[in-house]
């Protein structure tokens, strides 16, 4: 009942700050394991070799899915505030216009769309996504690389992994209001 009381109002650049640092610290901190992962996983007859240091297609990937999950959490109006904020964040983070970078993330969210063909699931859509900017065709069995198509069991693990880098607003919720 009290509750309310006592979470902390947060204004919408506060959050737009929030989720950047949140996103930024999660990719930095755990793209290492990711990279890892997808190194060693079975499915690949040679290991793609990722580099831990290049995270930059998996940051994009993480930023456009949870930004798709923004415009489900808020109303219209705030979705849209927040937003814009974070793009004009992002933009002066990415040395961007603020227009460039918009088209860069709706560019992002065209492809993984359109890679996730005919499903809706944004977290099924950005293990695509990664599948694809990797380039890891290349590394899968015959079977695979001649249909290019990701193999299914890689898929699965990689949606385990991408959940853990969606921002979790249920939990943001409990202790902060807007």
């Amino acid at each position: 009942m009290f509750s309310s009381f006592t979470k902390k109002k947060l204004s919408d650049n506060q959050v737009a700050n929030v989720f950047i640092n949140g996103i930024f610290d999660s990719v930095d901190k755990g793209f290492a394991e990711v990279a890892a992962m997808i190194n060693e996983d079975s499915v690949f007859v040679q290991s793609p070799n990722i580099s831990s240091a290049d995270s930059g297609q998996f940051g994009l990937i993480v930023i456009v899915g949870n930004l798709s999950f923004l415009e489900s959490t808020f109303e219209a109006e705030q979705a849209e505030r927040v937003e814009q904020l974070i793009f004009e964040k992002l933009a002066r983070i990415y040395e961007m216009s603020v227009p460039d970078f918009q088209t860069m993330i709706r560019e992002y969210q065209s492809f993984i769309m359109r890679v996730n063909q005919p499903s809706k699931n944004w977290i099924y859509g950005m293990s695509k996504a990664i599948f694809h900017k990797y380039g890891l065709y290349e590394f899968q069995d015959d079977y695979f690389k001649r249909m290019q198509a990701p193999n299914p069991l890689f898929l699965k693990r990689m949606d385990e992994v991408m959940s853990n880098f969606i921002w979790n607003w249920d939990a943001f919720f409990k202790k902060f209001r807007i």
